[in-house]
C-alpha cells in the first residue's frame, strides 16, 4: 500500500486542504479507481472505502491483486471545511454555488474537434485508446488551475483519466441502494448492481449536468458517435453508486458493501480469490428519464402515505403537504400524486419543503416526456 497526501493550497492566504490518496497493487495492470465524498456531505461512501481499504492491503499482502487499485476516499476536502451552524452542507461550493458533481469537462467533444488528434487514430483499437489517453494527459498538463477548486479537479482527473473502472459513491437524501451507469455498459456489468444489491439501476446517455462519472463512459460513446469507422475499445465503465441516505452510516452496513465491491473485483478477476458469497438479482435497468422526481410548488409539511420500497401506480395519493400560512394554517392538506407506475426508492428525512423540493424520486419504465434533457434532480 502506498499512501500519498496531495495539499491543494486554498483561496485565501495560510489556507490549505489535505487530500488522501492510497494505491495497491501492481502498476501496468488494469486501473480500478475509487472515491468518495464528492458531494462531501454524502459520508456512507467514505466508510466504506474505509473498510476496503483493508480489504485491499490483505490482499495485496497475500498476493492477490491482479489490478492496480486507487482510492480518494475523501475526494472532497473543500467541501468537508463547509460547516455552519453547527450543520456540515457539503454539496455546493461556498465561492460560486457550483454543485460539486456538476460541469465537469466534456473531453468527448473536445477530442472530436482536435484535427491533431484525429491525424493520430488508426486501425487498431487499443492503439486508438493509448492516444486518447495521452492525449487527455496533454489537456490536463497544458490546463491551469488557478482555484482551490480548480486545482482540486486537476488532481482528481490527474488520477482517473487512464482508469479502466471509475466508481464514484455517494448517497442520497434517505433512499434504498441504486446506480447510475450508462447503458452502454449494460448488460457486461449488471453484474456490478447485483453485487451491490442495487434497487434501482438508472440509465442515461447524458444526463445533462457534466456529472463525473459520465466524463469517463460518456467520452468514449461521444468518439464511436462521431467517428463510427474508427475502431474503439468498449467504454470505460464509470458508474455512480448511491449508497442509500445520508443517515446510514454505520460499520455494519459500510462493511458489507465494501465486501460487495470486493467480490465484484473477484468476479471481474481484479482480484485473484473466491467471493464471498453467491450473487443476487439486482435491478433490471430503467431509462433515468422514466423515473419522476415528485416536486411541490409551495412550502409546507410533508406526510407521506408511502414508505421506500413501496410500488406505487399512476395517480397514486403518496403524499400530503400540510399548510403552514393562508386561510387555516395546519389545518389543509393538498394531496400529492405519482406520476408513473414504479418503485419508490429516494424521499426525505426533513418533513419541512419550500417550492420546487423534491420529495420522492420513483423508477418507472415509461419515459416522462416531462423530464426534458436535463435529468438530474441538482
Amino acid at each position: 500500500m502506498a499512501l500519498l497526501k496531495q495539499m491543494i493550497e486554498g483561496d485565501s492566504p495560510a489556507l490549505s486542504y489535505e487530500m488522501p490518496i492510497y494505491e495497491f497493487g501492481p502498476k501496468g495492470a488494469p486501473k480500478i479507481y475509487l472515491q468518495a465524498g464528492m458531494h462531501a456531505d454524502e459520508h456512507p461512501g467514505m466508510l466504506v472505502l474505509h473498510h476496503l481499504i483493508e480489504m485491499l492491503g490483505r490482499a495485496e499482502a497475500e498476493g492477490h491483486l491482479a489490478a492496480h487499485f486507487v482510492l480518494l476516499p475523501v475526494v472532497n476536502p473543500l467541501g468537508l471545511a463547509h460547516l455552519s451552524f453547527h450543520m456540515h452542507r457539503g454539496r455546493y461550493h461556498r465561492v460560486n454555488g457550483l454543485n460539486y458533481n456538476r460541469g465537469w469537462p466534456d473531453f468527448g467533444t473536445r477530442l472530436v474537434n482536435d484535427a491533431t488528434f484525429i491525424e493520430g487514430l488508426g486501425d487498431d483499437a487499443l492503439a486508438n485508446k493509448a492516444h486518447v489517453r495521452a492525449t487527455l494527459l496533454a489537456y490536463l498538463e497544458q490546463s491551469e488551475a488557478i482555484t482551490a477548486l480548480d486545482k482540486q479537479r486537476a488532481i482528481v482527473m490527474r488520477h482517473c483519466f487512464d482508469a479502466d473502472m471509475v466508481l464514484d459513491l455517494h448517497c442520497d437524501d434517505q433512499a434504498l441502494t441504486h446506480l447510475f451507469i450508462i447503458p452502454q455498459n449494460l448488460p457486461r456489468y449488471q453484474g456490478l448492481a447485483d453485487r451491490i444489491g442495487a434497487e434501482a439501476t438508472l440509465t442515461a446517455e447524458n444526463s445533462g449536468g457534466g456529472s463525473f462519472d459520465e466524463v469517463w463512459s460518456g467520452l468514449w460513446v461521444v468518439l464511436a458517435d462521431a467517428l463510427p469507422d474508427v475502431p474503439w475499445p468498449e467504454p470505460v465503465l464509470s458508474v455512480t453508486l448511491e449508497y442509500r441516505g445520508q443517515a446510514d452510516v454505520s460499520d455494519k452496513l459500510a462493511s458489507g458493501d465494501a465486501q460487495n465491491l470486493y467480490d465484484f473485483f473477484c468476479d471481474e478477476g481484479l482480484i485473484e480469490a473466491a467471493p464471498s458469497c453467491k450473487k443476487r438479482a439486482g435491478a433490471p435497468p430503467t431509462d433515468l428519464a422514466a423515473t419522476e422526481i415528485v416536486r411541490v410548488s409551495k412550502a409546507g409539511l410533508i406526510a407521506y402515505h408511502v414508505a421506500l420500497g413501496d410500488h406505487v401506480t399512476k395517480g397514486q395519493h403518496i403524499a400530503d403537504l400540510v399548510s403552514l400560512d393562508g386561510t387555516a394554517p395546519l389545518q389543509e392538506r393538498t394531496p400529492i400524486h405519482a406520476g408513473t407506475d414504479g418503485l419508490v426508492f429516494s424521499t426525505l428525512q426533513s418533513k419541512y419543503v419550500w417550492p420546487g423540493t423534491s420529495i420522492a424520486k420513483i423508477a418507472g419504465t415509461e419515459k416522462l416526456e416531462s423530464r426534458g434533457d436535463y435529468l438530474l434532480e441538482d
